[in-house]
């Protein structure tokens, strides 16, 4: 079976001066070339980085520090505000997000070394800011559970963002740290039409699954949010109180929500997927979306490019505040800060290695 893509496009790179197309008009004739073609393998790149930790000043995001383990994310997502990332390596926002990954092999090693910082004061530190650090990748290179176990011998406070039911792979460090009060686990969910999520997320878990893997979460003890992001209007808004209610039934304690966003090169990415695969639908959801941007398809602007603006935007805050409530959730504990300390030998002296 051909792989599936949220992207059918390579938008140009705005950091480059040329950019080339495929001419497909002289091989229209040719299916089994086409069809070839569009099976792009995904190819797994050595990324060499110095440091894994960056840190944000931005007020509308909950944390200051993050550590991503990967660069581009096989996912796939349509939707994904990460995809211009790629056009600072010279790739596209599109299907090179999707297929040409950048693998940290060494960041449990840069993240002991961040923390053995002297001036380390420290503070929550989330995976990803970016991308999934449990998308595909993970299952064979590991490095998200090797950070994870970094963290643990640190007592470093850490908080954990997917849409993978690959966390439950990870269950017993996880549950080590929430035994102390070092993590918390956001768990995307964006809508339970199974069908809907394939085309939208086309490689990650099915809605099902994140359900199981937040309910084997909660069991354990470890503290879960569920994360309804992104709320993309006339598409899956309809779907927040059943959302709310689904996660919370199976041990979700906290929720929140995102507003569509299409920063650059996202939005031909996700206006070419909903002119493929929602057709019917297309010019609904963009006049909506343009109802809560003041009819923009994006809005970069601190304060509201997370939330929108105007009636639509304030409707959609209303329904997801009145489920939280009526469903019981709660604000998740905050972490634990004051564990935190280098490992020593029998000395007393700082581990290096």
């Amino acid at each position: 079976m051909a792989p599936r893509f949220g992207s059918h496009l390579d938008p140009p790179n705005r950091f480059l001066r040329k950019h080339s197309e495929a001419d497909w008009e002289h091989l229209e004739w040719d299916s089994e070339y086409q069809t070839a073609a569009a099976q792009a393998p995904i190819t797994y790149h050595d990324d060499h980085s110095k440091s894994i930790v960056s840190e944000n000043d931005s007020p509308d995001i909950p944390f200051r520090y993050s550590v991503n383990p990967y660069r581009g994310c096989v996912h796939g997502c349509a939707y994904c505000y990460a995809r211009p990332t790629h056009e600072y390596l010279g790739l596209s926002a599109g299907r090179d997000f999707e297929t040409q990954v950048f693998v940290k092999h060494n960041a449990p090693q840069l993240l002991r070394e961040f923390l053995l910082r002297r001036d380390w004061q420290p503070e929550v530190i989330v995976f990803s800011g970016v991308t999934d650090c449990y998308q595909p990748a993970e299952r064979e290179f590991q490095l998200t559970r090797g950070c994870l176990e970094v963290a643990r011998d640190f007592g470093q406070p850490m908080g954990v963002i997917t849409k993978n039911a690959l966390v439950v792979r990870d269950l017993d460090v996880l549950q080590e740290l929430a035994q102390r009060g070092l993590v918390q686990v956001n768990m995307s969910l964006t809508t339970l039409d199974a069908r809907l999520a394939r085309d939208m997320e086309p490689r990650t878990s099915v809605p099902l699954a994140r359900l199981r893997a937040i309910e084997k979460l909660a069991a354990a003890g470890i503290p879960v949010r569920v994360m309804v992001a992104p709320i993309i209007p006339g598409l899956n808004d309809s779907e927040i109180p059943a959302v709310l209610k689904a996660a919370r039934e199976v041990g979700a304690t906290d929720a929140r929500y995102q507003l569509l966003r299409l920063p650059l090169n996202v939005e031909p990415v996700f206006r070419e997927w909903l002119e493929r695969t929602q057709t019917l639908k297309q010019e609904r959801v963009e006049g909506l979306i343009r109802n809560t941007r003041q009819g923009e398809l994006n809005s970069c602007q601190f304060g509201e490019r997370m939330r929108g603006t105007g009636e639509l935007a304030a409707q959609i805050k209303t329904l997801f505040q009145v489920f939280y409530q009526k469903l019981g959730y709660v604000r998740l504990p905050a972490v634990d800060c004051t564990q935190f300390h280098p490992p020593t030998d029998q000395r007393g002296q700082r581990l290096l290695f």
